[in-house]
């Protein structure tokens, strides 16, 4: 594989990893390059980024390289987000919502044993609509954040309390869980959206 396929691996892997990004070390262990290569390809992405013809960034903090959106485009994602189609939570953001809400505090890792896969976009997006928040760290390795449902969840769901929300059956699964909250969810959000057309 040469120079120029190792930068595209990269950029994939990035673009992937998601919110999480990943280090040096993580590059090198996939990839089975030095560390002078990895900054030599890191260099090249920079260089590419740094056009104005392109719409993405690489940030590096705290060790991890990440791919963000430019600053400068900031007025044009906050029109996406205001916009009405914007508006409505896609199937994973409302399955991570779900989860969290019937099983909170809960942890990343958590959420993505019960989903069956990686739910870093998902739980962005949550934060980011501020529907849920971080409630403190769990006690053992690492001290992973845990997450819960925020007031504004409550507001955007109609709910005065999470005591509310509709019970589930004693003998319930946790892939039960997530689909009969997903069908509640979706039932208020659906009203949401057809009180906003009228």
């Amino acid at each position: 594989m040469n120079q120029v396929n190792f930068k595209a691996v990269v950029e994939g892997l990035l673009f992937a990893a998601g919110d999480e990004g990943l280090n040096k070390r993580q590059i090198k262990t996939v990839l089975e390059i030095d560390n002078e290569t990895i900054d030599h390809i890191m260099e090249e992405l920079n260089y590419d980024y740094e056009r104005g013809d392109r719409g993405i960034m690489l940030v590096e903090a705290k060790g991890n390289f990440h791919l963000a959106t430019k600053p400068e485009h900031t007025s044009y994602f906050q029109k996406m987000m205001e916009s009405p189609q914007a508006s409505k939570l896609s199937q994973a953001a409302l399955e991570t919502l779900a989860i969290i809400a019937y099983n909170q505090p809960i942890t990343r890792t958590e959420i993505e044993d019960v989903r069956g896969v990686k739910s870093d976009r998902p739980v962005q997006t949550l934060l980011s609509r501020a529907l849920i928040e971080e409630v403190g760290r769990k006690e053992g390795v690492g001290r992973p954040v845990m997450f819960g449902t925020s007031v504004d969840f409550l507001t955007y769901f109609g709910l005065r309390s999470i005591d509310e929300l509709p019970p589930l059956p004693e003998d319930i699964t946790a892939s039960d869980v997530t689909e009969e909250a997903d069908l509640f969810f979706n039932q208020v959000e659906q009203e949401l959206n057809n009180q906003d057309t009228k």
